[in-house]
């Protein structure tokens, strides 16, 4: 990573608009929201087409990190423009952007953290990785595969089922916690902790 100093920025991945709230694809937006509350901060509008937060996490002193979480308020497939116009006005380095977004190849609840790689055909990271290059932090939060011959598209923009909400809250609370930890404790303290 790059030097501790720096600002973090966590960018929530989804779709804007209260017909997605609930969708499985929002669940970036869902962990950001959570990570809002927990620094006791508001979501303001931001130029860059994004609502931030800016606050700390982790302990206080020296030990906490300044962070910026954000929610792109364009769609999906444009949030490169907001990251990379986010990531320019808070000077933040690429090893400090943490995209938190839904995975279809993880089971349902499971996390899995890393830098780099593909897509997987996520046209959230697609458009990140074309306007930043792919060395930034991923929150990957699995949401599992469609049932039967469901149309991925159609699977990630319905709502969560009835038995996934149940324990949908524990799920990001968990992510939540997983992001917290990489920024203040290390990308291998959190993987070794919350991948699965």
């Amino acid at each position: 990573m790059t030097d501790d100093t720096g600002p973090w920025l966590v960018v929530g991945l989804g779709n804007p608009g209260g017909e997605y709230a609930g969708n499985r694809h929002n669940v970036g937006f869902m962990v950001a929201d959570l990570l809002a509350e927990r620094m006791g901060a508001r979501f303001k509008a931001h130029k860059a087409r994004a609502q931030v937060v800016e606050g700390r996490v982790g302990p206080p002193g020296l030990a906490s990190r300044r962070v910026v979480v954000a929610k792109p308020m364009s769609f999906m497939n444009l949030s490169g423009g907001p990251v990379t116009a986010l990531r320019d006005f808070y000077k933040v380095p690429v090893g400090h952007v943490v995209a938190v977004h839904d995975e279809l190849d993880i089971d349902y609840g499971a996390l899995r953290l890393k830098v780099g790689g593909g897509d997987n055909g996520h046209n959230g990271l697609k458009s990140i990785t074309k306007s930043l290059g792919a060395d930034y932090c991923r929150v990957r939060f699995g949401i599992g595969r469609p049932p039967g011959r469901m149309d991925v598209a159609a699977f990630v923009l319905k709502d969560f089922s009835a038995a996934e909400r149940k324990e949908l809250d524990y799920f990001v609370d968990r992510a939540a916690d997983a992001v917290e930890t990489l920024i203040v404790e290390g990308l291998e303290r959190a993987q070794g902790t919350y991948n699965s």
